[in-house]
């Protein structure tokens, strides 16, 4: 079973794609108004079966326009904390170079927008609770 995880933002989206065995397949930040194309892209390409969303901010309406695009179930989970949950993934996943490992971890900063990263442990979230 392959789950999309999603990261859902008023300007900016991260998408995920994990499967059963917790591989991540895909990973992505994208920009907020391409989200539904890209999902039912994703959805097709990698044959999801679960969509998994965080349910703060933004996730009633998300959740309105993405049920109308897909024929698969929406589980919303606990997206508590994952911002900084993920910038620490973040450095896991690329650890880093040269001066940037002088810096403690608690005060680097990714070089780049961390929500796919939120994405990916939305579906982990889910994963643990099943």
């Amino acid at each position: 079973m392959n789950i999309l995880g999603f990261d859902p933002g008023k300007d900016k989206c991260g998408l995920a794609v994990v499967d059963k065995n917790r591989q991540i397949l895909f990973h992505q930040v994208i920009v907020s108004e391409d989200a539904l194309q890209v999902i039912q892209s994703l959805s097709k390409r990698f044959s999801v079966q679960l969509l998994v969303m965080g349910n703060q901010t933004t996730s009633k309406a998300w959740k309105a326009k993405i049920e109308n695009c897909i024929s698969f179930q929406i589980v919303l989970v606990d997206e508590h904390n994952s911002t900084l949950e993920a910038r620490d993934r973040y450095w896991l996943m690329y650890p880093p170079q040269g001066l940037q490992k002088l810096i403690p971890q608690g005060m680097r900063i990714p070089p780049r927008p961390v929500d796919d990263i939120v994405a990916i442990l939305l579906v982990e979230r889910y994963l643990q609770q099943v």
